[in-house]
Protein backbone atom coordinates (compact mmCIF):
# COMPACT_ATOMS: atom_id res chain seq x y z
CA UNK A 1 0.00 0.00 0.00
CA UNK A 2 2.68 2.53 0.93
CA UNK A 3 4.75 1.58 -2.60
CA UNK A 4 1.19 2.45 -4.34
CA UNK A 5 0.96 5.66 -2.15
CA UNK A 6 4.37 6.69 -3.18
CA UNK A 7 3.87 6.02 -6.89
CA UNK A 8 0.84 8.20 -6.73
CA UNK A 9 2.25 10.86 -5.05
CA UNK A 10 4.78 10.84 -7.58
CA UNK A 11 2.50 11.00 -10.31
CA UNK A 12 0.43 13.57 -8.86
CA UNK A 13 4.02 15.66 -8.64
CA UNK A 14 5.12 14.49 -11.99
CA UNK A 15 1.65 16.25 -13.69
CA UNK A 16 1.74 19.26 -11.73
CA UNK A 17 5.04 19.72 -12.77
CA UNK A 18 3.92 19.66 -16.30
CA UNK A 19 0.94 21.45 -15.75
CA UNK A 20 3.31 24.08 -14.20
CA UNK A 21 5.76 24.28 -17.15
CA UNK A 22 3.04 24.31 -19.68
CA UNK A 23 1.21 27.86 -17.35
CA UNK A 24 4.61 28.77 -16.98
CA UNK A 25 5.16 29.23 -21.08
CA UNK A 26 1.61 30.75 -21.71
CA UNK A 27 2.24 33.06 -19.16
CA UNK A 28 5.63 33.88 -21.47
CA UNK A 29 3.36 34.48 -24.31
CA UNK A 30 1.01 36.41 -22.45
CA UNK A 31 3.29 38.81 -21.36
CA UNK A 32 4.56 39.20 -24.85
CA UNK A 33 1.48 39.68 -26.74
CA UNK A 34 0.78 42.43 -24.12
CA UNK A 35 4.27 43.60 -24.43
CA UNK A 36 3.67 43.91 -28.45
CA UNK A 37 0.55 45.91 -28.08
CA UNK A 38 2.11 48.16 -25.89
CA UNK A 39 4.35 48.71 -28.53
CA UNK A 40 1.57 48.94 -30.94
CA UNK A 41 -0.33 51.80 -28.60
CA UNK A 42 3.04 53.68 -28.59
CA UNK A 43 3.38 53.91 -32.48
CA UNK A 44 -0.22 54.74 -32.61
CA UNK A 45 0.02 57.45 -30.49
CA UNK A 46 3.25 58.94 -32.24
CA UNK A 47 1.28 58.32 -35.50
CA UNK A 48 -1.82 60.48 -33.86
CA UNK A 49 0.85 63.05 -32.53
CA UNK A 50 2.42 63.57 -36.22
CA UNK A 51 -0.80 63.63 -38.08
CA UNK A 52 -1.95 66.47 -35.49
CA UNK A 53 0.97 68.48 -36.32
CA UNK A 54 0.66 68.13 -40.18
CA UNK A 55 -3.08 69.30 -39.40
CA UNK A 56 -2.01 72.20 -37.43
CA UNK A 57 0.30 73.18 -40.02
CA UNK A 58 -1.96 72.35 -43.32
CA UNK A 59 -4.67 75.09 -41.18
CA UNK A 60 -2.31 77.70 -40.60
CA UNK A 61 -4.67 81.00 -41.41
CA UNK A 62 -1.79 82.71 -43.99
CA UNK A 63 -1.46 78.76 -45.64
CA UNK A 64 -6.07 79.42 -46.16
CA UNK A 65 -6.27 82.83 -46.74
CA UNK A 66 -3.41 82.26 -49.99
CA UNK A 67 -5.55 78.90 -51.31
CA UNK A 68 -9.16 80.98 -50.96
CA UNK A 69 -7.58 83.92 -53.18
CA UNK A 70 -6.07 81.09 -55.40
CA UNK A 71 -9.19 79.59 -55.91
CA UNK A 72 -11.38 82.14 -56.30
CA UNK A 73 -12.21 81.92 -59.49
CA UNK A 74 -13.04 78.15 -58.94
CA UNK A 75 -14.47 78.15 -55.33
CA UNK A 76 -15.79 81.10 -55.11
CA UNK A 77 -14.65 81.30 -51.42
CA UNK A 78 -13.89 84.33 -49.54
CA UNK A 79 -11.33 85.04 -47.17
CA UNK A 80 -12.00 85.13 -43.53
CA UNK A 81 -13.02 88.38 -41.96
CA UNK A 82 -14.10 89.72 -38.73
CA UNK A 83 -17.19 91.29 -39.82
CA UNK A 84 -17.75 87.67 -41.66
CA UNK A 85 -19.25 86.38 -38.61
CA UNK A 86 -22.52 87.23 -37.12
CA UNK A 87 -24.01 87.16 -33.52
CA UNK A 88 -26.05 84.69 -32.01
CA UNK A 89 -29.06 87.46 -31.48
CA UNK A 90 -28.78 88.32 -34.83
CA UNK A 91 -30.40 84.55 -35.48
CA UNK A 92 -33.68 83.88 -36.41
CA UNK A 93 -35.55 81.22 -35.04
CA UNK A 94 -38.76 79.65 -36.51
CA UNK A 95 -41.57 80.84 -34.02
CA UNK A 96 -43.63 77.58 -32.74
CA UNK A 97 -47.00 77.02 -34.10
CA UNK A 98 -49.57 77.74 -31.52
CA UNK A 99 -51.77 75.22 -30.90
CA UNK A 100 -55.76 76.23 -30.63
CA UNK A 101 -57.71 75.47 -27.19
CA UNK A 102 -60.07 73.11 -27.15
CA UNK A 103 -60.86 73.22 -23.70
CA UNK A 104 -60.77 76.50 -22.13
CA UNK A 105 -61.46 77.10 -18.26
CA UNK A 106 -63.43 80.38 -17.51
CA UNK A 107 -60.65 81.96 -14.95
CA UNK A 108 -63.56 84.84 -13.96
CA UNK A 109 -65.95 82.92 -11.73
CA UNK A 110 -63.30 80.82 -10.32
CA UNK A 111 -63.94 80.69 -6.40
CA UNK A 112 -61.11 78.37 -4.46
CA UNK A 113 -62.20 75.86 -2.15
CA UNK A 114 -61.96 77.20 1.46
CA UNK A 115 -60.96 75.03 4.40
CA UNK A 116 -61.22 75.25 7.95
CA UNK A 117 -57.68 74.00 8.61
CA UNK A 118 -55.15 76.78 9.11
CA UNK A 119 -52.58 75.84 6.42
CA UNK A 120 -49.00 77.19 8.72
Amino acid sequence: MRGLMLFLGAIMVMGLGFWSYQENYKTRDAISDVRKQHRQIGAAHERLRMLQAEWAYLNRPDRLRDLAELNYERLGLLPLMPDAFGQVDHIIYPIPEILPITNPIDVNNYVPETTDEDPL
